[in-house]
């Protein structure tokens, strides 16, 4: 029983996970206008190469939302 409802946990995150990266934050209408790369509907500042150094400004030194508000994880996992 445990197990079932530990796995609907996991489930249940994953599916709000994915959700996030569609999300209006994420989406073609709401960025900021140096944001002109399009990757998959998601507007990305150039540089995204290398987010440690052009992306922590806005989005804070651990990439976790900083002043943007918008975490690079919720759609990235652990990449960095």
């Amino acid at each position: 029983m445990k197990v079932r409802v530990l796995a609907m946990i996991l489930a249940g995150a994953m599916v709000l996970g994915m959700a996030a990266c569609s999300s209006p934050a994420s989406d073609s209408t709401n960025h900021p206008a140096d944001h002109t790369v399009n990757k998959n509907g998601v507007y990305h500042k150039p540089g995204l190469e290398n987010p440690t150094t052009n992306c922590v400004a806005c989005h804070g030194s651990d990439l976790r939302g900083g002043t943007a508000g918008v975490s690079c994880y919720q759609c990235h996992g652990q990449k960095w």
